[in-house]
């Protein structure tokens, strides 16, 4: 596998899971503290996080499949751009995961150079 696969991932991981702690924020300020200028705020974050998290969810199948996760893992993965810093946490679990596997290809490529 390539590194580029997981750096895109963990890009949009932090781009999304940020987004989300935004439009929570966001709407916070929105219902419970009543505020105007949150409406304008949360319609704005909410379009970015809604079409960043569709990149999200391709980078991330893309990851998943390229490192031959099982279902399950695939869905939790997937899910965690959804829950308020969730992502963050399943980034690092995920880099530390997939990491070993670059190290074997670049590792195997140069073994056929």
């Amino acid at each position: 596998m390539k590194r580029s696969v997981l750096t895109r991932y963990r890009a949009l991981a932090y781009i999304t899971g940020v987004l989300l702690v935004l439009l929570t924020f966001g709407m916070i300020g929105k219902y419970a503290l009543d505020m105007d200028a949150a409406a304008d705020f949360t319609k704005v974050v909410s379009i970015m996080h809604g079409w960043l998290y569709v990149v999200y969810l391709v980078m991330a199948f893309d990851l998943g499949s390229k490192a031959k996760w099982p279902v399950g893992k695939q869905l939790w993965v997937l899910i965690a751009g959804t829950i308020p810093t969730a992502a963050f946490f399943v980034e690092r679990k995920v880099a530390r995961e997939v990491e070993p596997l670059i190290a074997e290809d670049s590792s195997a490529a140069a073994a056929k150079a």
